[in-house]
């Protein structure tokens, strides 16, 4: 493992400096393209979705909880596997309280395509309190690539999708799958500020919080 040159504080401070000309460029860079996604177009969710949760049946609109916008964290959980993703499980793990999101006129939810009684006792494993809903009724996973077809065989997607809700009408804004969920972790955010990185030991995979050894 290469590790970073050892220098004085004065050499350290001048190259800290000539990053942070970069850093600040790509800040900028980073709050233009936000304010571009803040203006794409939006389209009408026409198909009334159905799902099932903690309080039975729920439509897409329910899932907004009265709040304005809603974000769905697209869980990688097959309706044949015993456990969700660890990798979605990692990303879940950094959300936080949702009370910063609510009071921000925003609600968050889980949707997976795994039946609600698979994912009940793996979300009580977890000691996730975050809604979590099943979608294995509907195509919604399809509809928003969180599942795709490959070779015949539906494939599982990581993803976030945001919504917008006008009265009782809902809007698609957004959504990001895949590796591009990285960064909006704050695990991956920190890592990337060490000189280490994201793997200091040497590419050890993501696993359940439960399953890590001090």
């Amino acid at each position: 493992m290469s590790l970073p040159e050892i220098v004085s504080r004065e050499r350290w401070r001048a190259a800290r400096e000539a990053l942070l000309l970069k850093e600040e460029a790509v800040r900028r860079a980073r709050e233009a393209l936000a304010a571009e996604r803040r203006r794409l177009p939006r389209v009408e969710v026409d198909p009334e979705y159905v799902f099932e949760g903690g309080d039975g049946k729920a439509t897409l609109l329910d899932l907004f909880e009265g709040r304005s916008q809603l974000v769905v964290h697209h869980f990688m959980f097959a309706p044949e596997w015993q456990a969700g993703c660890p990798c979605c499980a990692a990303f879940l793990d950094q959300v936080g309280h949702l009370a910063h999101l609510h009071a921000r006129d925003t609600s968050f939810a889980a949707v997976s395509r795994a039946p609600f009684t698979r994912i009940l006792p793996f979300k009580a494993r977890m000691g996730w309190a975050v809604p979590w809903y099943s979608s294995c009724h509907s195509e919604f996973n399809l509809d928003f690539e969180a599942t795709v077809e490959r070779d015949g065989e539906p494939v599982e997607r990581p993803g976030l999708s945001c919504f917008l809700r006008e009265r009782d009408r809902v809007f698609h804004t957004y959504s990001v799958h895949d590796d591009a969920l990285d960064p909006l972790g704050t695990t991956a955010g920190l890592l990337d500020l060490t000189a280490l990185g994201r793997n200091p030991l040497g590419g050890d995979r993501l696993r359940y919080h439960d399953e890590y050894q001090d």
